[in-house]
């Protein structure tokens, strides 16, 4: 009956499990992300409550409610072999994912039984709740399927383990998934100019109370790099690799950080390793690309390289990124990636092609956006000789308010391009306009005043530089 639906779906929205937990289908590529979870369960026993868990929720955004279900089934195995004295607690987000799944198949006595074995958990468990129960593995759980639902969720993911540390700071666990939320922040900031918040702290803490976790030990590394103490990261890698010398996600850190040491023959050889074990794994095939654009550069400006070599490790530049827009259309650093390599070949048409295929889309953030003028204004500059395109595309990204890697890019290369054109002498009112808006744009409003008046003097008709002038005079 109508009024059971209703009722049962207030309930359902009480309910701590990844449907309600806002984690949206467009912000990640369903596929690419089902392969991950699978790689991991094949690796990660201990964790594969929570991974059956999120697996089911991706199923389901697939529309295959019924694999949904059987991987419910496996995360209550999961619970059995692992937690047999705390089954009705550790199966709260299993309970609450089977009551949704059973909603959306229209079968809502079974949803309506799995409500109530929430609601009857809760109470049991917390005299006060009704509903919501306070529990540090559910904050964490809800931090771990934030994780993998990309950027967006990663600040959302910290706040999730710092809830699920309040009532349990030294759990290893909890510490574990802190530290990975604050590595992924602080490279998103870096990447954003925006304040970065270290993570050094929280992945030392980690590695104390995970002795055992070579992941954590391989991102404190690649931190560690990054603040070039490279020595002693090194010494947490080749501990790594004493421990879990076949752990995929450990030997693609692993490989990383000979890469950004440039020891690239070193890092293919262990990113080769890993993508053996992981086939599917969409970061192998970038980075494996990544490592193969270095050596074409190496190549190149070694004296008596083979064409042929130079050839042969373009294609597997080539494979490797095809793979990965293949697999997650989303990435959308991965075109201007395979862009550069059809460049580095000297198939521009190729390149142009790949570059319009993400130029044209408009569901892109402005930090992708602004990466990508960038990207393009190069390949403009560089390998088609249009300093005038490059130009033109280094402007649409600064008019991108939003600061970004990119942004800061465009911005030095536009200005020193412009105001070398005009030192020159071979600039003429339109370049000095041009300097007006880049100026503009970067809110410098008197050395854009100056720029306008200068061109307004070479072409006094030009009504867009009045304009311009007089409404920077207004503002100011």
């Amino acid at each position: 009956s109508t009024i059971s639906k209703n009722s049962l779906k207030i309930s359902l929205l009480q309910l701590e499990c990844h449907f309600t937990w806002t984690l949206l289908k467009q912000d990640v590529d369903l596929e690419a992300l089902e392969e991950t979870i699978v790689d991991h369960i094949m690796f990660f026993e201990e964790t594969n409550i929570v991974d059956y868990n999120i697996l089911s929720y991706v199923c389901h955004l697939k529309n295959s409610n019924e694999e949904a279900l059987s991987n419910l089934k496996k995360a209550e195995e999961a619970v059995q072999k692992h937690h047999p004295d705390e089954i009705a607690r550790r199966s709260l987000v299993t309970w609450g994912n089977y009551a949704w799944i059973y909603y959306h198949m229209q079968r809502y006595e079974e949803a309506q039984t799995y409500v109530s074995k929430v609601e009857n958990t809760c109470k049991s468990l917390s005299s006060t709740a009704h509903w919501k129960i306070q529990l540090p593995e559910i904050y964490a759980e809800q931090g771990w399927a934030l994780l993998r639902f990309g950027g967006n969720y990663f600040e959302r993911a910290k706040n999730s383990f710092e809830k699920a540390l309040e009532s349990e700071p030294d759990n290893p666990e909890f510490n574990a998934g802190y530290a990975i939320a604050m590595y992924r922040l602080e490279n998103i900031a870096q990447r954003n100019c925006e304040e970065v918040s270290p993570s050094l702290a929280a992945l030392k803490r980690a590695v104390e109370l995970n002795p055992r976790n070579t992941i954590i030990m391989a991102l404190l590394a690649l931190e560690l790099q990054r603040l070039k103490q490279v020595d002693e990261g090194e010494r947490y890698i080749e501990e790594g690799l004493q421990k879990t010398p076949a752990l995929p996600i450990f030997l693609r850190y692993a490989a990383m950080f000979y890469r950004k040491k440039k020891e690239i023959s070193k890092a293919v050889k262990i990113f080769k390793k890993a993508l053996e074990l992981t086939p599917n794994s969409v970061v192998l095939h970038h980075q494996l690309g990544i490592c193969y654009r270095f050596k074409i550069v190496q190549l190149k400006e070694t004296e008596d390289t083979l064409q042929e070599e130079v050839e042969n490790v373009i294609e597997c530049a080539i494979f490797h990124f095809k793979t990965v827009i293949e697999k997650k259309p989303k990435f959308v650093s991965a075109y201007s990636d395979l862009a550069s390599i059809y460049a580095l070949g000297k198939r521009y048409e190729e390149a142009e092609e790949t570059f319009q295929k993400v130029l044209q889309r408009d569901n892109l953030s402005c930090a992708e956006k602004q990466e990508l003028y960038f990207n393009y204004g190069n390949f403009q500059r560089f390998d088609m000789n249009s300093e005038s395109k490059a130009i033109k595309y280094y402007i649409e990204c600064l008019k991108i308010k939003k600061d970004s890697y990119g942004r800061n890019k465009c911005r030095e290369v536009v200005e020193k391009l412009l105001q070398k054109k005009i030192r020159r002498g071979l600039g003429d009112a339109t370049d000095i306009g041009t300097l007006g808006l880049v100026h503009s744009l970067n809110d410098e409003k008197q050395k854009a005043i100056e720029c306008y008046k200068k061109a307004i003097a070479l072409d006094p008709n030009n009504e867009e530089y009045q304009n311009a002038l007089c409404e920077l005079q207004l503002s100011i």
